[in-house]
């Protein structure tokens, strides 16, 4: 007797943040698609929530048939700055992204967003008028393989079959990653394994879109519609906030000078460069409240990023690899490249006889190469 069939593998989106999965689940539900939305301890950073989503993909895959072509990234309102963030920082785990709504702004202003790392990994934004509009074109002269649309010509039908539309590849013929940190050191077919920022490469400049200050006030985790029309905005306050704000609390004005809306509020703070004592001014109700605070900036990563390019060439049974500030990757060859040859930074490995896997290294202008030892 014919053993049994196995069960089809089926697309996935993914959430950075549960807290919309209800809504996201309906949509799913719909589609017959699978919900990823891994719990993550409250107050993580945006670091360890891209590392929580990661993993929970990894085990929907192995263990609930996710399709690895087919995972998807997604989000709400403010919370779609994440996914630019998670894109750029994981681009080989996901086929495609979406933001409904919100902006990428916040993520910009952390400098890790590379737009080399959205060559495969497309992300779709839907924004709000004419501002999120000249930031998207901003972000698409950047390199950025972004497609933007208006709200009344976005649907959630529309949406996903957009999502639809892309496949994940194991082995693209053709890869290109940047990254500031050994953790998020993926790229496909490569694992970047050592760095060494001493080895330039003026061939690979890089590829970050430049963000604003990052300047934020200290008055505990909050956020505000980017579209808030004011006077001030409304800020939006997490399940257990424990600061001086309350819910329903407008910002209106900013030492002295009033906030006539979220825009304008986003572009005084892009402009702050030094953390000082600061002051706002708070509507609650009809009273008006003063609160002392400080800006305060991000912690920018202290070192330059790395970066590699690579490319397999069928027709010479080639592979060719060009990196900066790498000495050492984990290459995974599979079967329909071999036999072949291989370049990094123009040595060669003339005898790449058998698939799997190649931990590669350069000394002394010397490329080595072993088959991994795990």
């Amino acid at each position: 007797m014919a053993g049994a069939q196995p069960a089809a593998k089926t697309p996935a989106i993914a959430l950075l943040d549960g807290g919309d999965a209800p809504q996201w689940q309906n949509w799913a539900k719909e589609l017959g698609w699978q919900l990823i939305a891994p719990t993550v301890p409250a107050g993580a950073d945006i670091d360890s929530r891209v590392q929580a989503v990661a993993a929970a993909v990894e085990q929907a895959i192995a263990k609930s048939g996710a399709d690895p072509a087919r995972i998807y990234l997604g989000a709400l309102g403010e919370k779609g700055a994440a996914v630019f963030y998670a894109t750029s920082r994981l681009p080989d785990l996901w086929a495609a992204s979406l933001a409904l709504g919100g902006s990428p702004q916040a993520a910009l202003d952390t400098n890790r967003i590379y737009a080399a790392n959205f060559t495969l990994a497309p992300v779709l934004w839907s924004g709000n008028g004419a501002n999120d509009q000249a930031l998207a074109a901003k972000l698409q002269s950047a390199g950025m393989n972004l497609e933007f649309r208006l709200p009344a010509t976005t649907t959630m039908a529309s949406v996903f079959q957009w999502l639809g539309q892309h496949t994940r590849q194991d082995f693209p013929a053709s890869i290109d990653c940047e990254t500031s940190s050994p953790v998020f050191a993926r790229c496909y077919w490569i694992n970047m394994t050592k760095f060494d920022l001493a080895e330039r490469n003026d061939v690979l400049p890089t590829t970050v879109i430049p963000g604003g200050s990052g300047a934020a006030l200290d008055l505990g985790p909050f956020e505000y519609k980017s579209d808030d029309p004011g006077p001030g905005l409304e800020v939006v306050l997490p399940a257990k906030y424990s600061g001086p704000l309350k819910s329903g609390d407008r910002l209106v004005a900013l030492d002295g000078k009033p906030i006539a809306d979220a825009r304008a509020f986003a572009a005084m703070m892009a402009k702050l460069d030094e953390e000082k004592a600061a002051a706002v001014t708070v509507q609650r109700g009809k009273e008006r409240i003063r609160m002392e605070t400080r800006i305060l900036l991000p912690k920018r990563d202290s070192g330059g990023t790395v970066r590699v390019q690579a490319k397999y060439i069928p027709e010479d049974k080639e592979i060719q690899i060009v990196s900066r500030g790498i000495t050492a990757l984990r290459l995974t060859v599979p079967e329909a490249w071999v036999p072949g040859s291989l370049y990094w930074n123009g040595l060669a490995l003339q005898e790449l006889k058998a698939p799997g896997c190649l931990d590669l290294s350069i000394e002394k202008e010397l490329l080595h190469a072993a088959p991994c030892a795990n």
